[in-house]
């Protein structure tokens, strides 16, 4: 709400003073000079938090101070990891309405670089950041944009379902997923790019998985168009930014159980993904699509149709039937995990450096 943002501006802080105690510094969670939300956020105007539930949503500030906590709260279970200073510093559950949670505490002095992310998909809970709160004397400045911006779009694959495991027989759970470990953001990293991932696990773009109907009422085409992913009411404003290069990684839902969906009917519903992005987005942005090994022979057939119909600024690569292992490369039910990730997103990123022009830099991919 940008009328909120321009408010949010005027009041970087609030000084808080308690009785024998040193004042605390408080920053509204949508104070956008203080800290960057990368992601499809609902902000509000009422108490300046922010609600999002997609995975990979992050905050990114400059902490001038040694301390950190972040007041949030979580419709389910939903975690993020933290990183300080480029590495790693935790992983943090947020499972009740309401928590006080320490995202750093005893930093050297000086300027330290805050990053928040989001591991879990909507499906296990919606999050709310409220505020966050500095010892006297600190202050947050927000990060500035990277010069990249990519986009992704998909299901379990992109949501980094079982990324944090290594048994292939081991049940879903919100504790393994982290799409911090997948290909999704992998790829990004290796750029230096701003991400956005619009991902669901079992869904597809006709149909999901499991569905007694060819075409279910709602899959990825439908959103695709909403800012929160279990709120299929809300409607994205697409004003927040425009990505350099979309990804799609979407069909082994649709075809996965019977009754699978008529030809004509998944190339419609793919084609309508990619109007969307065109008329959002432009029609020069280049769109790579992703053809995704769980699917059978006749898949190029059905993207080659998706090629003649949409008109767009098209790219495709397939991931090769036997490309990832079936032991070592697994993690929970079978789904990737981080090893077979990192060898998804090594596919991908030599052709989207020939895709974009981008510098295609010696360096490891993690």
């Amino acid at each position: 709400m940008k009328h909120f943002l321009l408010s949010a501006l005027a009041i970087l802080s609030t000084t808080i003073y308690s009785s024998g105690a040193a004042p605390a510094v408080r920053y509204q969670a949508g104070d956008t000079a203080a800290v960057r939300i990368v992601g499809r956020t609902e902000r509000s105007a009422a108490d300046g938090s922010v609600r999002f539930d997609w995975s990979g949503v992050y905050a990114e500030t400059q902490l001038n101070g040694r301390s950190l906590q972040l007041r949030a709260g979580s419709t389910g279970k939903s975690y993020f990891d933290v990183t300080i200073d480029g590495k790693h510093s935790d992983k943090i559950l947020i499972a009740s309405p309401d928590t006080l949670i320490t995202i750093a505490e005893k930093l050297p002095r000086g300027v330290h670089n805050i990053s928040i992310r989001k591991c879990t998909e909507g499906r296990t809970g919606m999050t709310t950041f409220s505020e966050f709160i500095l010892p006297a004397g600190g202050t947050l400045t927000a990060t500035l944009p990277r010069g990249r911006h990519i986009e992704i779009i998909g299901n379990s694959l992109s949501a980094g379902y079982g990324t944090d495991s290594n048994d292939p027989r081991a049940p879903f759970t919100a504790e393994t997923e982290n799409c911090n470990l997948a290909y999704s953001t992998i790829i990004p990293r290796y750029y230096d790019a701003d991400y956005t991932i619009i991902a669901h696990s079992g869904q597809g773009a006709a149909r999901n998985y499991g569905d007694s109907d060819r075409v279910s009422k709602t899959s990825m085409r439908h959103r695709f168009r909403q800012t929160l992913d279990m709120d299929t009411a809300s409607r994205w404003h697409f004003g927040d930014y425009r990505p350099d290069l979309v990804m799609i990684n979407l069909g082994s839902n649709d075809f996965s159980t019977e009754p699978h969906p008529y030809r004509r009917e998944f190339v419609d519903a793919y084609c309508e993904i990619i109007s969307d992005i065109q008329t959002h987005y432009g029609e020069s942005t280049p769109i790579l699509c992703v053809m995704p090994y769980a699917m059978g022979p006749d898949i190029e057939d059905f993207f080659k149709d998706i090629f003649q119909q949409a008109k767009a600024n098209l790219h495709f690569i397939r991931m090769p039937v036997d490309y990832l292992n079936w032991d070592s490369d697994r993690g929970a039910n079978w789904h990737p995990n981080y090893q077979g990730q990192k060898k998804m997103a090594m596919l991908i990123i030599p052709y989207i450096a020939s895709i974009t022009g981008w510098d295609f830099p010696t360096k490891a991919v993690e």
